[in-house]
């Protein structure tokens, strides 16, 4: 079957899924949290990261990948409200720009897989090979397109070939901008009564300021009008680029910073064009973690890196990461978990589907075993059910 070779928030492998009984309902909006979790007062009640600070948050806190990809096209409105009411604590958003420096949610700029974009005819012309962060890549990409333009087009399900339950969705939503986000999360936390949790990246931030479209400053002066720029502001920041956390302290922005970790051969993107030569691997020895808790709360680890895993696929013993990480007084909130059997390790698959989940909550168990503080997870409703049998003890 086929298998994630390389941290999945970058690289998504695999080919059709099969989705959890009862966990999609038929139509277009989220559906109630209690039937599809059975959590309905945690999901309301004040104990459900009520408190401003990450440190009033649940343990391990769920992250809903680019809200709840695993049953709706990511960076959705759909996604982002599914999430929300099936069991993450907090929403992720990552930001690239538009032509005319607007910051939406995509989870790349390269919008070939994420939007109808091909089938417009009067943008065919706007096809084009760009090469971003040492990759090359042929597609339509947000910068090349006016907010207007970009929102002509509709979203649509990125590996429709894994997650085909998730193409009924297709074209029922636009592409939000990020301030859209913003007022989402403040008329949802009007209805909830109590504050929604952002977790937002900035993808790509070098390569973007190197064409005139700094996503800092722009994201910086957005958080500070809506009041999520403060330390207890119900927002994380998150880049795979020091220098762009760095960034935004500089600007000011004192919310709990988190720095994501690629492979352990890569250098940030930023190191590259800096010829700073220190690796992924460099960055987590006890000696990186604290210059990295110099500017930063918290790194966002690849899961291989809490647990190898060995040719086979299966986990191996735990690294020393979560231990030094601590030791350092920064949290972890490692990526990606999900269900389908190409994506886990091979002691959770089950069957031979490589689409067909597998034992998802054996791998959860594993995983919050080793004294992480969160994770990222495209199913957010069977990380929550995880969590809670794994505080059950």
């Amino acid at each position: 079957m086929q298998q994630e070779q390389r941290p999945g928030r970058r690289t998504v492998l695999g080919a059709a899924a099969a989705l959890g009984a009862g966990a999609v309902a038929l139509g277009g909006g989220a559906v109630p949290a209690v039937a599809a979790t059975g959590r309905e007062t945690d999901l309301t009640s004040g104990q459900h990261g009520h408190g401003g600070s990450y440190k009033d948050l649940p343990v391990p806190t769920v992250i809903g990948h680019r809200g709840a990809c695993g049953y709706r096209p990511e960076h959705t409105f759909g996604s982002y409200e599914y999430a929300l009411a099936n069991g993450a604590d907090v929403i992720e958003q990552d930001v690239v720009p538009t032509k005319d420096g607007h910051l939406v949610c995509r989870h790349e700029n390269d919008i070939t897989n994420t939007t109808d974009v091909a089938s417009h005819p009067e943008f065919a012309s706007r096809k084009t090979t760009k090469t971003v962060d040492g990759e090359q890549h042929t597609g339509w990409f947000t910068e090349d397109f006016t907010l207007a333009e970009l929102k002509t087009l509709r979203a649509k399900e990125r590996i429709p070939g894994t997650r085909q339950h998730n193409t009924l969705y297709d074209g029922r939503w636009d592409v939000p901008t990020f301030e859209e986000v913003l007022k989402w999360a403040e008329e949802q936390g009007r209805k909830r009564g109590r504050r929604i949790w952002l977790h937002v990246e900035t993808k790509h931030p070098t390569y973007f300021r190197k064409i005139g479209l700094g996503l800092e400053e722009r994201l910086a002066k957005l958080l500070r009008r809506y009041n999520r720029s403060g330390r207890n502001s119900y927002t994380f920041l998150q880049s795979f680029e020091p220098s762009s956390l760095q960034r935004l302290g500089k600007l000011g922005v004192d919310c709990p910073k988190v720095l994501l970790l690629d492979d352990l051969p890569t250098r940030p993107w930023d190191f590259v064009e800096a010829n700073d030569p220190r690796t992924v691997a460099d960055l987590i020895t006890p000696k990186g973690l604290k210059w990295i808790s110099g500017f930063a709360q918290g790194i966002g680890p690849w899961v291989n890196q809490i647990i190898p895993r060995d040719k086979d696929g299966r986990l191996t013993k735990p690294t020393t990461l979560v231990r030094d990480a601590h030791a350092a007084g920064l949290f972890l909130h490692p990526y990606t978990m999900r269900n389908e059997n190409s994506f886990l390790p091979a002691d959770f698959r089950r069957g031979t589907d490589p689409n067909a989940y597998g034992d998802a909550f054996g791998a959860f168990k594993a995983y919050f075993a080793t004294g992480i503080d969160g994770i990222f997870s495209d199913n957010c409703d069977t990380a929550a059910l995880a969590r809670a049998d794994f505080l059950k003890g």
